[in-house]
């Protein structure tokens, strides 16, 4: 997904996530338990927490400097990035008074798919504050994403613990800040979590709907489809149930539906991959090239020492994203490594990596994996907090503070 990002310079220098398929659920089993009900605590406690350091940022880095004897507002801290373009979608639409690509200064707005907007512009009909309906959109959509991976972890690891271990380590993980912002990782993962357990229940119709839904939020719901439908073709067993393969052509609907709508507004059926490229950089490198590209961005000091240190984390993420392929692969979990090896290879193909880091947040394999091995060796878990807990900070603060943090 596109991010804010510093100019490109003119010269360049030099365990597995999901066992085999029991049969649908009844639907009891789709209400809270105990164990949700502790996941959801949990979540509450860490949302405390990081509205805690944005409550912080307020007062020790103020808009107007070390003079200011008063905080910036509730939300100010929020209002960073990406948000700007979300807000502009959902306040005047995408083409507001015939603008355009053709317009000199234009924002590259079409390159932000139209789900997160559509959503702030239905809340913000009840709550009047741009930022607050952001940050509620995101507030509800972790809770209900944290509860379907929880029941993902629990059904893959079979452990009651496990669900609240996976759920621990994607709320202490690095870029969690971007869960509870008015950002699209919460409201994709509300969809594509409940999509993935739906269709660990054989319901592929909902699986379908609810894939449909993440496709219109972020690019990324196209590489769950992959997923969705790599996991039928291996599962599926009965006649009845290949009945249902024609819903798995569901979820490309809205991408469609978005590819239409910017054609009949710009005449280009790709706008919003030229909206990429313009803004973004998003034109294709070969992987070695955009490696090559980061890690001069990132150690050969030619960018200023805040995004280089970006950079720096998007490497490792890449070389976190490689690794968790190499075991799912290895155990014949041919969806999940589909699933992150389309997001490694969109991200790793630009001219340089940007998001990487914030897109973990998506890999729910990752998570699943931690929690397995946590499981193994017990103090793995209290080695990740003592780490993951200060690096989560940090990048909350960074990017609370209007930094870039990717």
């Amino acid at each position: 997904m596109p991010v804010s990002a510093p100019p490109r310079p003119a010269v360049a220098p030099g365990p597995p996530a999901s066992a085999p398929c029991a049969p649908a659920a009844p639907y009891r089993r789709w209400r809270p338990g105990p164990d949700d009900r502790e996941v959801l605590w949990l979540y509450v406690l860490t949302r405390v927490g990081i509205w805690t350091t944005a409550g912080a940022v307020r007062w020790l880095f103020p808009a107007d400097g070390d003079r200011a004897v008063r905080p910036g507002s509730l939300f100010s801290p929020w209002e960073r990035w990406d948000w700007s373009h979300y807000l502009r979608i959902a306040q005047d639409g995408y083409f507001p008074g015939g603008a355009g690509p053709w317009t000199a200064g234009w924002d590259n707005r079409e390159a932000f798919l139209p789900g997160f907007p559509l959503a702030l512009r239905a809340v913000h009909a009840v709550v009047p504050h741009w930022a607050a309906a952001g940050a509620l959109i995101s507030f509800l959509a972790g809770g209900v994403a944290v509860l379907a991976l929880a029941r993902i972890a629990r059904h893959h690891l079979r452990d009651a613990e496990a669900g609240r271990r996976t759920v621990l380590f994607l709320l202490l993980s690095p870029c969690a800040v971007f869960l509870a912002a008015g950002y699209t990782e919460a409201l994709f993962l509300a969809l594509a979590l409940p999509a993935w357990l739906a269709a660990q229940r054989r319901n592929w119709p909902a699986a379908a709907a609810l894939a449909c839904l993440a496709s219109s939020v972020r690019a990324t719901g196209l590489f769950l489809l992959a997923a969705l439908v790599l996991l039928f073709a291996t599962t599926a067993r009965s006649r009845r149930e290949w009945r249902s393969a024609p819903w798995l052509l569901l979820p490309a609907l809205a991408p469609a539906a978005y590819s239409w709508f910017l054609h009949a507004r710009t005449g280009d059926w790709n706008a919003w991959k030229h909206a990429q490229e313009r803004g973004w950089y998003r034109d294709f490198h070969t992987p070695w090239e955009a490696w090559t590209n980061t890690w001069n961005a990132a150690f050969h000091h030619v960018q200023p020492t805040g995004y280089a240190l970006m950079w720096q984390a998007e490497l490792v993420a890449m070389l976190v994203g490689i690794a968790l392929v190499v075991p799912l692969v290895r155990r014949r979990q041919w969806p999940e490594a589909l699933y992150v090896t389309l997001t490694l290879w969109a991200l790793g193909t630009s001219y340089w990596y940007t998001s990487i880091p914030r897109s973990t947040l998506l890999w729910w394999p990752l998570w699943i994996a931690l929690a397995g091995w946590s499981l193994r060796r017990p103090g793995l878990r209290t080695a990740y907090v003592c780490i993951a807990g200060p690096l989560s900070t940090l990048v909350a603060v960074t990017f609370l503070t209007g930094r870039w943090a990717g």
